[in-house]
């Protein structure tokens, strides 16, 4: 799976009368979303006029009409993988999804499959992994979940699109 962009946001409905919408955020970089930011929407690029966290509003220029906002209702903001880099910063240990998704899931020297998606729940996140094929052979199931945490996950290398994985064998068995 190879991406170019990346959902950062969900316009919802207009709020006052200067085209203001509500922002729900898709990201957990809300430091983006600031004056000047562009995103694009379908094959338009919108550039934030004002963005207020507190409320979850956010003006785009040029949109100045209830109506004009209207027509940007449930619409995806979505950045580039290059922008994104560059607005949000992370800390040790901390990954993007993008970067995350489409690395081989390894324990013991073993690939047991490639990560698909990541699952976001209250506990923490999961990483979907499509099992490897000599896998799903042997009779274990085509996906299964792993905890995104330090139990679960023994290191990442980006470098080699790898995961290392303990205790995910285990896991598998049990699916």
């Amino acid at each position: 799976m190879i991406l170019d962009r990346v959902d950062v946001a969900k316009l919802g409905r207009a709020v006052g009368l200067k085209g203001e919408m509500r922002l729900h955020l898709l990201s957990d970089f809300p430091e983006q979303f600031k004056k000047g930011a562009r995103f694009r929407v379908s094959d338009r690029e919108l550039e934030i006029e004002y963005y207020n966290h507190k409320r979850g509003v956010v003006k785009f220029l040029g949109i100045d009409t209830p109506e004009e906002a209207k027509k940007l209702t449930n619409k995806i903001l979505t950045s580039t993988l290059e922008e994104t880099r560059k607005s949000c910063s992370l800390e040790e240990g901390e990954y993007f999804w993008f970067d995350i998704i489409g690395c081989d899931l390894v324990e013991e020297g073993k690939k047991l499959g490639r990560v698909e998606d990541i699952r976001r729940y209250p506990s923490c996140d999961y990483l979907l992994v499509k099992s490897s094929e000599d896998l799903v052979k042997d009779g274990f199931a085509k996906t299964f979940l792993v905890p995104f945490m330090d139990r679960f996950i023994a290191g990442v290398d980006l470098k080699r699109s790898m995961i290392v994985a303990k205790g995910a064998m285990d896991i598998l068995r049990a699916s």
